[in-house]
């Protein structure tokens, strides 16, 4: 990876990390690809320095609008219940946090999913 891609990278990771210190009930994971989950299902993910938020519908509606935006798009798939957070509002930790704060309690909502036993 190019000096400068790695550099903008590790600013992204750290502006995740400031995000996520934010709710001490929020365990940060992965290392490549650092995401949060709650009852095995994924709620935030930094991919390529950007980040994706899972929000329910309405708040979902409204943040696009507000900011802009798009659904979140990964390997050519979109995803449907993320929103692509603009790299401004990466920057803005205090603002975000709302929003972060929103889709851990829809995260507590969604259905349970069961671990995959290691072999």
């Amino acid at each position: 990876m190019p000096a400068k891609k790695k550099a903008a990278a590790s600013g992204a990771v750290a502006r995740y990390d400031k995000l996520i210190a934010t709710n001490p009930s929020i365990e940060r994971k992965g290392d490549a690809n650092p995401y949060t989950s709650l009852n095995g299902n994924m709620f935030t993910l930094l991919h390529q320095s950007r980040l994706a938020i899972r929000l329910p519908e309405a708040e979902r509606e409204r943040f696009l609008k507000k900011y802009k935006t798009t659904l979140f798009e990964a390997y050519g798939a979109v995803m449907q219940e993320y929103v692509a957070v603009p790299d401004s509002l990466l920057e803005n930790t205090k603002e975000l946090q709302k929003y972060l704060d929103a889709s851990y309690e829809y995260a507590k909502t969604l259905k349970p999913k069961p671990t995959k036993k290691k072999r």
